[in-house]
């Protein structure tokens, strides 16, 4: 099947695998269990061969945001100048300020009293006085609730993030003139960070044309060993792993795992450190031996950090080597040696935050090649042609700046950040057959992104997205593969929330193991993972959201929905079976918002029901998950 390399697509900033079940009840079991014997972790350790993690992402597209989840990330802090002294160590509690810390999303934000507006700050031309930063462990113990035995333990227990990993994010120091923009994008910035439950900054006081700022970060417990377990799509995935992605408190990701998976086995080490000796410069290695190959894959890169950042460089480079399996109706029908090598190098430019808007461009140079050969399994065997491609990129971003802080939308009593504003890129590059290209051809990525927001009664945000990647060669479109979706949520009241989404995929003379599946794997959850194969394919899902204020051992946040799922296939892919036409399903589940674990964000209980589909398949799926979404 393709994979997500940055080489052959597009991959955001934020790209992340979702951390599968068990592992966020480790996390959390952790924290109760550690005066206890240790309690095993339970969770999906996600494939070594997946796409590239977040910083690796990063370093080869250098993308703007294109969907609310990338919007908080893509664009990082400007500059991290150092704070004031007084900041650094053992900050004060919001407590010890007379303020109570507030648990609902919601009362971290709003004037603080006798502080003038922020639009009445920056009319006054104030500049930053002081930059407390108020670094809070996993239990807030001022609070009751959180002040027992255990909790006490685990704040112990845990290494805390160090004071300059949250410094060198803000795009503020002492002595600038107050911004607001820059402030939010701050927040965005922290809350974007795995190892943070929220992040946000309040203005404290006001004197002598100075405001002093208070940062405020929420800690998580982000040391998972232990057992591995999922199920989606009616398999299983189990492994064992040691992962910490706040070590020692310093901000990196560091992973020694073994995943048995549909596809593969797989052993492996991985590193991630997004700010390399207290610097923007992000580093990536993974290295990993598998049950068909391996995998050797590093990156190091400045990115766009931020809105008004004005370069950015990188280098990515990957050795891969895997067998391919080509799915329909959910079983193996192809299979193939792939050898992937690739490199890229990028430097990108901007003139910064202009009226609202940024613009971007960046050049680079990529070397794409797969080698493909048969292997022994017992089935037929249809090898996809040899490519390779060796090509400059030029690439043009423009990113409008418009963001929006909601609650119980897709995370469950966290602040979500949602991109509304217009983002479009497009990159293309020419690969010519007198360079090492296998053959002459156009390559070129883009896409597109959109939101709309109402306000008051019934508020309502819509995202739309679009992307269209592929090749020329010949005159003619190959590769070709245009995505596109629509996201529509609506609040009813605190609780309830009304959610629907239409995506829909088309492919043009696809490479035979870039595969358009559909199944229990990506959204269609009554049905086996990788179930139907074509050169298209549409899904349309309603669901009724339900969000409890229901605290579960203070470690979970509950949630509930109701769904209905839409989707078929087109198109006469190779070796499939015809299309079943129109499958639908219909179910429900249980939502789990964790709250004290940086290991993912909300476990899925569901069951599933299909309505049609051939006879062999089970009348009831049994998913459980973590996802980074409701």
């Amino acid at each position: 099947m393709a994979r997500g390399s940055l080489i052959s697509r597009t991959c955001s900033p934020t790209c992340r695998v979702g951390t599968p079940f068990l592992s966020l009840l480790v996390s959390s079991a952790l924290m109760l269990a550690v005066l206890a014997p240790p309690m095993r972790a339970l969770a999906l350790a996600a494939p070594a061969n997946a796409d590239p993690p977040a910083g690796t992402g990063a370093a080869v597209s250098a993308d703007a945001p294109a969907n609310a989840a990338a919007a908080a990330g893509s664009d990082a802090p400007a500059q991290a100048p150092a704070a004031d002294d007084t900041s650094s160590g053992e900050a004060p509690s919001a407590a010890a300020h007379g303020e109570s810390n507030p648990e609902t999303p919601a009362q971290r934000y709003g004037a603080t009293p006798g502080v003038p507006s922020p639009g009445e700050l920056e009319a006054a031309g104030a500049v930053i006085g002081k930059v407390i930063l108020d670094n809070q462990n996993i239990f807030d113990l001022d609070n009751p609730k959180d002040n027992k035995e255990l909790f006490r333990l685990a704040n112990e227990l845990h290494i805390k993030t160090k004071p300059e990993v949250v410094r060198k994010q803000l795009l503020f120091k002492p002595g600038d003139r107050y911004n607001r923009h820059l402030i939010d994008e701050s927040e965005r910035i922290l809350r974007a960070d795995g190892y943070f439950y929220d992040a946000w900054i309040r203005e404290l006081s006001y004197h002598d044309n100075q405001v002093d700022l208070r940062v405020t970060t929420k800690d998580v417990w982000t040391l998972d060993p232990g057992f591995n377990f999922s199920r989606s799509g009616g398999t299983n995935s189990v492994g064992v792993q040691l992962e910490d992605t706040n070590f020692l408190g310093s901000g990196g990701s560091f992973k020694v795992f073994h995943t048995n998976t549909v596809d593969r086995n797989t052993t492996g080490i991985q590193a991630i450190d997004a700010h390399t000796f207290g610097t923007w410069i992000s580093g990536a290695l993974t290295l990993s031996n598998n049950s068909d190959g391996y995998l050797r894959e590093a990156s190091v890169q400045q990115p766009f950090y931020a809105l008004n950042t004005r370069w950015a460089a990188g280098v990515y480079g990957i050795n891969d080597l895997q067998n391919d399996n080509l799915y329909d109706r959910g079983q193996v029908i192809d299979k193939f040696q792939d050898q992937h090598q690739g490199a890229q190098a990028f430097f990108g430019w901007s003139s910064g935050v202009q009226n609202g808007w940024v613009r971007r461009w960046t050049t680079g140079l990529t070397y794409d090649e797969h080698v493909f050969a048969p292997v022994a399994w017992g089935g037929p065997s249809v090898v996809p042609e040899d490519r390779r491609f060796v090509y400059p990129y030029i690439q043009f971003d423009l990113i409008q700046d418009d963001y929006v802080r909601l609650w119980n939308h897709d995370q469950i009593g966290r602040t979500e950040d949602f991109y509304l504003g217009t983002s479009v890129s497009a990159r293309a590059g020419y690969a010519d057959a007198a360079w090492g290209s296998s053959s002459s051809a156009l390559i070129f990525q883009s896409y597109a992104s959109t939101g709309f927001n109402s306000s008051g009664t019934g508020r309502s945000t819509t995202l739309l997205f679009w992307d269209f990647s592929g090749r020329v060669a010949g005159g003619a479109l190959q590769n070709g593969l245009m995505d596109g979706s629509i996201r529509y949520y609506n609040e009813q009241s605190k609780n309830w929330l009304f959610f629907t989404t239409v995506a829909a995929t088309k492919g043009w003379r696809l490479d035979l193991d870039n595969q358009v599946t559909l199944g229990g794997d990506n959204g269609l959850r009554g049905y086996p993972l990788r179930y139907q194969d074509g050169t298209a394919r549409a899904l349309f899902t309603i669901e009724q959201r339900y969000f409890t204020d229901w605290y579960v051992f203070r470690l979970f946040r509950v949630g509930g929905a109701v769904f209905f799922d839409a989707g078929r296939t087109w198109g006469s892919a190779p070796l499939a079976a015809p299309s079943l036409g129109l499958l639908t399903d219909a179910g429900f589940g249980l939502r789990f918002g964790n709250a004290r674990s940086g290991l993912g964000n909300v476990i899925h209980v569901d069951l599933a029901f299909p309505f049609n589909g051939d006879p062999t398949i089970k009348r009831v799926q049994f998913l459980i998950q973590t996802e980074h979404s409701f």
